[in-house]
């Protein structure tokens, strides 16, 4: 595979820049995961969540179809313990509610500007457009876009009602760790992660199988078409997708392979798991680092530039980015 930027996932922010209030330095620099209260089935807390007992199950591969400076092997099995997680990925909806109660000001709100690729950005908002990556022209950062307003300040997830049922984007790790204290949950490590997306069915590259669109049936919510110059969205979706579409994987969670990448808890290393500090048994990651873990892909992701949706496969992204094409869902702990 050819040596691509990181930034076709999903665009970084800049070393240099700044905003007032957006470098939270306590969770910037967390280390381990924050736990939550144990829940038990009456909790209120695990609706529309899945118990999983946990396993020892065998996570990466050795296949060499990904990027190398990822690190998605060696295989090496890995006990999780058990673990509530939800069936989908945070909806606008609740991210609305959770803003609603708090006042919460997400990230690229206090930077004024965040990631959106360039077809999606409306002409009325062209004159906000103030840079773009040069390694992946088609990120582009606009002026007050953000989580409610995706593809810049003339757009609005309230102008269609159909959009509180698609993902949250635009948020930051920084964002999804404050939703999830709020909720009384967290974010789940990498290994939580890629166990309850394999959904039992280890060595495999998709949740179904090995083949990315089985009998011509299109999966999940992936780029089609000639990436970045046409999609022709012939799985349904040009951008994001209702977090219920699609099958779900054997465990019951949904659009674990693309729609949009998934903040996970741990600091990324491309190299941690196969030293001999790695805990073998419920691994939080190395203890600092620069980026955080992203997983599953996006509606952004194509074979050509990107084969990130993949289980196996693994990005980053530093604590305060965001972009149209990044969320998350959530877990708790379990008695």
């Amino acid at each position: 595979m050819k040596e691509k930027d990181p930034a076709c996932c999903a665009a970084t922010r800049s070393s240099d820049s700044s905003a007032d209030g957006a470098d939270d330095t306590e969770r910037r620099e967390q280390q381990g995961v924050l736990r939550t209260k144990p829940a038990t089935e009456d909790d209120d807390r695990t609706a529309g969540m899945i118990h999983l007992d946990g396993d020892t199950f065998r996570m990466g591969t050795d296949s060499g179809e990904g990027f190398p400076q990822d690190g998605e092997g060696p295989t090496r099995e890995v006990t999780v313990d058990q673990f509530y997680i939800s069936k989908y990925a945070v909806m606008n909806a609740e991210f609305l509610e959770f803003v609603q109660e708090t006042g919460y000001t997400t990230d690229a709100e206090k930077f004024g500007w965040s990631f959106v690729f360039e077809d999606f950005v409306p002409r009325t908002d062209y004159d906000r457009i103030i840079q773009n990556i040069a390694a992946a022209p088609w990120w582009v950062a606009v002026e007050g876009a953000n989580w409610l307003r995706p593809n810049g300040p003339s757009t609005s997830i309230l102008d269609d009602r159909e959009l509180l049922k698609h993902p949250v984007t635009h948020v930051s790790w920084n964002d999804a760790i404050a939703y999830a204290e709020w909720a009384g949950k967290r974010l789940p490590t990498e290994a939580e992660w890629e166990y309850a997306a394999r959904g039992g069915r280890e060595g495999r590259r998709f949740p179904w199988g090995d083949e990315l669109e089985p009998d011509g049936e299109h999966r999940c919510n992936v780029w089609q078409g000639d990436f970045p110059e046409h999609n022709t969205g012939d799985d349904g979706y040009e951008r994001t997708a209702p977090v219920n579409a699609f099958e779900s994987n054997d465990f019951g969670l949904y659009n674990v392979s693309g729609n949009v990448w998934e903040w996970c808890n741990d600091w990324f290393s491309p190299t941690y798991h196969r030293t001999d500090g790695y805990d073998h048994e419920n691994p939080t990651g190395p203890s600092t680092g620069d980026e955080r873990v992203m997983r599953g892909g996006s509606y952004l992701c194509h074979q050509s530039w990107c084969n990130r949706y993949r289980l196996a496969a693994r990005s980053k992204n530093t604590a305060d980015s965001s972009t149209g094409n990044i969320g998350f869902r959530c877990v708790v702990d379990a008695k």
